[in-house]
């Protein structure tokens, strides 16, 4: 088939290089524009177009998809069919139209939970079991189009925002490759999607991270996973921002203490009280510093046990 891309992230890369060792043509990739990075401020180009020039691809980069002159260049791009993958702009009614099969979308779960932005990630901080993809009829509503494909994967108990991301990622570019094949077949019967049984899985955003000692240990445990690599889940430590990678939940820790109380200290871990239960704390990396297992950081840095983490307590927000 002849193909318009459309995709942005990492998450998309996967899927533009399935697309194209199936066989199909890339007739146009249309990614986000470069954006500016570092202290020199040099644009850096997306993931999508840097794989995009590694096959000298026809790339696209608007500001906006509604208006003249991009809507104008999908239309008189030949292409079968629009595939968009974490794009990253709404795509206007005029362009979902425009093609023979219209636009498909790879979509980071298993709709209709989890409209939205983020996911994958929400996936995780809420405690699923399991998530996946879902291959979608693009219509003007957000995320709300026929389902045509869906696969399934089983969450790991210590699955994190990152892992999922590079698990569906994977599993998006397979299924899209399939999609297709049914899809120019005819094999494909869409299904409605109904009432999403979720919150909108909105964007994820760097005060997210801080974590409020005052609730169940359960949930800033999945908070830590489901923000791993970005944005990250932070405290303060004696008024330095002290970024958690990794901990266990510890509902034997004794109750009573002030939430966000170094509780326990051993070699390789801290224990802090949390609004129920306690986090053992067992990777983390403070302000300046490399990240690193706790046991390496405690070798490096006295801490007490009766210390209290959080920012009400002098630390300096982010």
């Amino acid at each position: 088939m002849k193909i318009i891309f459309m995709g942005t992230p990492d998450f998309a890369v996967g899927t533009l290089e399935a697309l194209i060792e199936a066989g199909h043509e890339i007739t146009l990739v249309v990614s986000q524009p470069d954006k500016p990075k570092g202290r020199g401020h040099e644009l850096i180009p997306t993931p999508v177009k840097e794989t995009a020039l590694a096959h000298n691809l026809r790339i696209y980069q608007p500001e906006r998809l509604r208006g003249g002159a991009p809507e104008e260049m999908i239309r008189r791009t030949e292409a079968d069919v629009i595939v968009v993958a974490a794009f990253g702009q709404l795509v206007p009614k005029s362009i979902l139209e425009m093609k023979r099969y219209g636009c498909i979308n790879v979509h980071g779960s298993l709709l209709p939970k989890y409209r939205g932005a983020a996911p994958i990630q929400w996936a995780v901080i809420d405690g699923e079991t399991q998530s996946g993809i879902t291959i979608m009829q693009m219509d003007a509503g957000l995320d709300t189009g026929d389902m045509l494909l869906k696969a399934a994967v089983p969450l790991d108990p210590k699955e994190t925002g990152g892992s999922l991301f590079e698990k569906l990622s994977k599993l998006g570019a397979s299924l899209c490759v399939e999609a297709l094949q049914k899809l120019e077949a005819g094999e494909l019967v869409p299904e409605k999607q109904g009432k999403s049984p979720t919150p909108y899985a909105r964007m994820l955003t760097k005060d997210m991270g801080e974590l409020d000692w005052s609730r169940p240990a359960v949930e800033l445990e999945r908070l830590i996973r489901g923000l791993n690599p970005w944005p990250s889940a932070y405290t303060s430590l004696e008024g330095r921002i002290l970024k958690i990678w990794d901990a266990d939940v510890c509902e034997e820790e004794e109750a009573g203490s002030a939430c966000g109380e170094i509780v326990r200290i051993t070699k390789d871990a801290v224990y802090a009280a949390c609004g129920q239960g306690a986090l053992k704390i067992k990777e983390l990396q403070l302000q300046g510093k490399k990240r690193m297992d706790t046991g390496a950081f405690l070798r490096g840095y006295h801490l007490e046990a009766g210390t209290i983490l959080g920012y009400k307590n002098g630390g300096h927000r982010i």
